[in-house]
């Protein structure tokens, strides 16, 4: 009965925690290779619309908001220049995941192919779904850089700390480049897909689906801030 919730916690945790452990495990460079293989997973769910807490959303947002995870941490503790990295890396992986998927499409099958048309099911909406996706990606998370500095900035100056106040940096960026990754995407990305009514309803559920995503990722920033710690 209550299967997609489920899968969705579990989900939540499992994804959070496959961060940390790829911080843990590789560091830096295990965050751009998560960016990577986020980007890609995030823009295929999307394609999938389900009904779970009582309200219908599309999949892909806790992948997608793990990617704000990721650069929180780089922003917390390798600095602006390698969060902004990751963004890249986001970026230039769309790119070329939106040239090599199409290239797919061109080739002739052979009449003992059967996975062609599934194939092309999926992926004749992406490029429209992965060129939304990249302008709201471009956006949005170089917004949540410069807003998480932002917040870092004020936080020192008001209390003379850089260390406190992780929460308030990595929510305040993090809620409010969400609210604004869900409009524009909904908008790109469904606009003429779907009536105004589901519209609404995905944007309002993916957004406090990203609510409930960006205040659960606050325990994980303070023990990736451990665990950088206690490698210097």
């Amino acid at each position: 009965m209550f299967r997609n919730e489920l899968l969705l916690i579990l989900s939540l945790i499992v994804i959070y925690s496959s961060v940390l452990i790829w911080y843990k495990l590789f560091g830096r460079s295990g965050m751009y290779c998560f960016t990577v293989l986020a980007t890609i997973a995030a823009n295929i769910e999307a394609l999938i619309l389900i009904d779970a807490f009582g309200m219908e959303m599309t999949l892909g947002n806790i992948l997608f908001a793990a990617t704000f995870l990721i650069t929180d941490i780089l922003s917390e503790t390798d600095g602006k220049k390698s969060a902004q990295k990751a963004v890249h890396v986001g970026i230039a992986t769309n790119i070329l995941f939106i040239i090599i998927s199409q290239s797919w499409l061109m080739y002739v099958p052979s009449v003992n192919d059967w996975a062609s048309p599934s194939i092309a099911a999926v992926f004749s909406n992406t490029p429209r779904m992965m060129l939304s996706s990249l302008l709201v990606y471009v956006i949005v998370q170089n917004f949540d850089v410069w807003m998480y500095h932002f917040w870092w900035d004020w936080s020192t100056k008001r209390w003379g700390s850089s260390r406190r106040f992780l929460w308030l940096r990595n929510n305040g960026s993090t809620l409010l480049s969400q609210m604004l990754n869900t409009v524009l995407f909904t908008g790109f990305a469904f606009w003429g897909t779907y009536d105004l009514p589901t519209l609404i309803s995905i944007a309002i559920s993916s957004y406090v689906i990203f609510i409930v995503t960006s205040l659960a990722d606050t325990p994980f920033i303070y023990m990736a801030r451990a665990i950088h710690e206690k490698k210097q």
